[in-house]
């Protein structure tokens, strides 16, 4: 029997891990599109407090994509896989054509999600960036320095289910690491999954907007005012 029923249930199960944050003016709960948003909306559900975007995207290796070689942010912060890099050869230029590509990919999901609303302020809040799973870290590690940039007080990566490797070298760079699941023979994040059905823009767009209400009530971070969108 897998340990996670569907994204959801996940979610739930995260948020009980979780519960010292709940009902907390500065706490602000970040989901990365696609999958972690369905997560992120279920652990923001459950402590009562605002959900967010935090827009990164992976730099597939090309020809296999699946691998990644790094990841790229809103802000346009370049996050690499070095070793993956040197090991296979992969020349500056080709890693400036894949992280053109996916920061395009960034702007359409950024315009598609958000329209013309501007992201939660995060300067002084508890910031806890939620993922569906964790198999490099590359996306993971891209948000956390992102997120770093806009000054909040702490940074938390929680996920459902990682590789244990992985949740080692993000541990050095937050505050708080939660992961619920490590398995020795992690493979893929979907694997862990009865349900991993891929979550689509219109599902996105339906949780942001489900949790937009909330904030306007709840989002009272340290500093004031609201920023204005995020590059992207």
């Amino acid at each position: 029997m897998k340990p996670f029923k569907n994204r959801l249930q996940a979610g739930q199960l995260l948020a009980a891990q979780l519960d010292v944050y709940a009902h907390r003016p500065d706490v602000v709960v970040l989901g990365l599109p696609r999958g972690g948003v369905p997560v992120a909306h279920a652990v923001a559900e459950a402590l009562e407090v605002p959900l967010d975007i935090m827009l990164v995207r992976k730099l597939g290796v090309p020809g296999h994509e699946e691998y990644a070689m790094g990841a790229i942010a809103c802000n346009g912060q370049r996050v690499l896989n070095s070793d993956a890099v040197d090991m296979l050869h992969i020349s500056e230029q080709v890693i400036d054509a894949v992280a053109r590509r996916e920061w395009q990919e960034i702007q359409r999901r950024e315009k598609c999600y958000r329209g013309e609303r501007a992201a939660l302020p995060l300067q002084g809040c508890t910031v806890i960036l939620i993922d569906d799973g964790l198999a490099t870290g590359s996306t993971m590690l891209a948000a956390v320095q992102a997120v770093r940039s806009d000054h909040p007080a702490r940074v938390i990566v929680a996920v459902p289910v990682a590789a244990s490797e992985t949740c080692e070298k993000l541990r050095t760079e937050v505050d708080e690491l939660i992961c619920l699941y490590t398995p020795e023979d992690f493979r893929a994040v979907g694997i862990w999954y009865d349900d991993f059905t891929q979550t689509t823009d219109d599902e996105v767009i339906d949780l942001l907007q489900q949790a937009h209400p909330m904030q306007h009530a709840s989002a009272q971070p340290a500093g004031g005012k609201q920023k204005e969108n995020r590059p992207g």
